[in-house]
């Protein structure tokens, strides 16, 4: 990448979404993991791991219950969106040795939350989109850890899996030098020029949360990279990687224009029979945000075979 498009893409985003949030914030590499407080004594425990250009709120409303111990990740370079929360560094902190902005750096941040913060034994972890690649990649590199934890895997980025042609067609013209153009551009633009062909139907909630899309990262620089990285982690992993999954769930909206369905469709049913395939009625990419009634219960975790 040409060294004036670099300084370009590195002229800081302020951040422009927060929310208020009761509990701890640890600071792990160039990424954090957040502790929600919970009034009841906790039952379970979940990871959320949000997807591209989006920040951990996304799971915030669907695991509102009291007995669950919800522990969110923000990706590398991504803006913690929390109000009046310090952050700390914790102790069991390691380095971490992948390039920054990719789905392996954001899978050392995962490892290192649930080898170190759940308190209890009832463990599920949530991707969303590109999260969902976080989570298969950190298997991936500690699939022990995984042994007796539950995934689910909503709308997400799977090995051979592919975007949806619209973005594709919008992504190829763009070259590096022109991102910050285009972002200014989809900023300024109203939301109701693009926001139903790629979001589908709006609801308070996505409104909130998908109006500041542009504003989650740190600079540019990490959208170009967390693109770039998506569609090479794709093109380059194969289905082997399903081998260490134990149990869980696939979330497959009815439509999406963010990633390319039949493929995503192909590549989950190249996973073992213990992992669910349950193909919604969500009309976006954004299914939890569709509705909650999507999320799995707690009481359905061992196999069920595949439909």
């Amino acid at each position: 990448m040409k060294a004036s498009h670099v300084r370009k893409l590195i002229k800081p985003i302020e951040s422009a979404y927060s929310e208020m949030f009761s509990g701890r914030v640890y600071r792990v590499g160039k990424g954090a993991v957040s502790v929600r407080n919970h009034s009841g004594q906790a039952e379970q425990t979940v990871i959320g791991v949000h997807g591209f250009l989006e920040n951990h709120c996304y799971f915030t409303q669907a695991y509102e219950e009291p007995t669950t111990e919800l522990i969110l990740l923000t990706c590398c370079n991504y803006h913690i969106p929390v109000n009046g929360v310090t952050p700390e560094y914790p102790e069991w902190e390691v380095p971490i040795k992948h390039p920054e902005a990719t789905i392996e750096y954001d899978a050392c941040v995962l490892v290192q939350a649930l080898a170190n913060l759940p308190t209890t034994d009832n463990i599920r972890i949530h991707g969303h989109s590109r999260g969902g690649a976080v989570v298969l990649e950190a298997i991936r590199q500690r699939p022990e850890l995984f042994d007796n934890v539950e995934v689910v895997l909503e709308a997400p980025v799977l090995p051979q899996g592919k975007l949806h042609a619209l973005v594709t067609t919008l992504l190829e013209p763009v070259s590096h030098g022109m991102w910050p153009w285009l972002i200014r551009l989809i900023n300024s633009a109203p939301q109701s020029a693009y926001g139903q062909t790629f979001f589908g139907k709006m609801n308070p909630r996505k409104k909130a949360l998908l109006s500041k899309l542009f504003f989650a990262t740190r600079d540019h620089l990490t959208i170009v990279r967390n693109i770039e990285n998506i569609m090479d982690w794709m093109h380059r992993t194969d289905t082997s990687v399903y081998q260490h999954v134990r149990h869980g769930t696939f979330l497959i909206p009815q439509v999406d224009r963010i990633l390319d369905r039949s493929a995503m469709l192909a590549s989950a049913r190249q996973s073992p029979t213990t992992m669910r395939i349950v193909e919604t009625d969500a009309p976006s990419h954004f299914i939890t945000l569709d509705s909650n009634e999507w999320v799995p219960g707690f009481e359905a975790l061992p196999a069920a075979a595949q439909q």
